[in-house]
């Protein structure tokens, strides 16, 4: 069975995932879809640092602004909605790249994970998050912690979504969600797939957030943030938790100043691009680039088309695995 091409490009947020996309879609004939968690969103430009209209450069881009921000969005619309965009993208003649920072999702793709059984009318999930708003981040963190210590590993204790889901999962299957991932991970992938992860040395990483978040402010996210909470959002919606816009939302609530939303900010992105990393280096069938060893963007398409194998043949873009992969 002939498998469909899909081409990853991954890695920490900051770390050049957006220009080095473009470059090699325009290259290689690709359209992008976005594996991020937050650029779904409509309305919240600023603080997911959203490619541009421009920045796009006539690139056709999927998965960006298709949710509104107070609707919740799961892994498994994801899954539905990146399969119908492979899809047209095949339809179209292109080759489907898959770029983002968010690995449970881009996992969810490469392996076509299974999550079993779903809370169909969401009683348990709408009990979980009665208890979460009740008795805090903590308690729920430590409640995950005790039946699925593996999970809690990888989940911020501040990830209301991805404990609730992980508690659920629990209740609904009897099971660990950790182990079923592994399992899940283990599956041969459906698609012909090349997955390179962007990794920046740390120091350069860091800094490039911190620049980054400082010039999100300059652009206006504390007025992105003032004109959400005006349109009915609050930090109750699952898109007003996501970094940039929880720590703002204390800040016009009076309980920090600026000045620490803006370093919270900071901090936080980091601890995230961290987890990033980790999520990144336990997977299989990677190759790592630092992208800040090579000239400019067109060598690091250079090295990828490289690393890819592609060819023209009589019209059609093939991918040849390379022996030393």
């Amino acid at each position: 069975m002939i498998k469909d091409k899909l081409i990853i490009l991954a890695g920490p947020t900051a770390s050049g995932k957006t220009a080095v996309s473009v470059d090699l879609a325009k290259r290689i004939g690709g359209e992008i879809i976005s594996a991020d968690s937050m650029q779904i969103y409509r309305g919240m430009d600023i603080g997911t640092a959203k490619i541009t209209a421009d920045e796009m450069q006539g690139v056709k881009h999927y998965l960006i602004n298709v949710s509104d921000p107070k609707e919740d969005f799961n892994i498994v619309k994801f899954q539905n909605m990146v399969k119908c965009s492979i899809e047209e993208i095949k339809k179209n003649g292109h080759i489907p790249i898959l770029v983002g920072g968010t690995g449970f999702y881009i996992q969810s793709i490469i392996y076509d994970i299974n999550f079993d059984k779903e809370d169909d009318n969401g009683s348990i999930r709408k009990v979980l998050e009665e208890e979460y708003d009740k008795m805090g981040a903590d308690f729920m963190y430590e409640k995950l912690k005790k039946i699925d210590s593996i999970s809690a590993e990888n989940i911020h204790k501040n990830n209301k979504k991805r404990i609730i889901r992980a508690i659920e999962y629990f209740l609904i299957n009897n099971a660990l969600i950790s182990e079923h991932n592994e399992l899940q991970r283990k599956k041969t992938s459906p698609y012909d797939f090349r997955f390179f992860v962007l990794n920046p040395k740390r120091d350069i990483l860091y800094d490039r957030i911190n620049k980054r978040v400082d010039k999100m402010v300059e652009k206006g996210l504390v007025d992105e943030v003032k004109s959400l909470i005006e349109s009915g959002l609050s930090i109750d919606n699952i898109s007003m938790q996501g970094i940039g816009y929880k720590e703002i939302v204390e800040y016009l609530e009076g309980n920090i100043p600026l000045d620490k939303a803006v370093e919270n900010i900071k901090q936080n992105t980091r601890h995230m691009a961290k987890r990033q990393v980790t999520w990144f280096k336990r997977e299989r069938d990677v190759i790592y680039i630092d992208p800040f060893e090579f000239e400019n963007n067109e060598k690091i398409v250079d090295y990828m088309v490289e690393k890819i194998g592609i060819k023209n043949n009589y019209g059609k873009i093939v991918m040849e695995r390379k022996d030393n992969e």
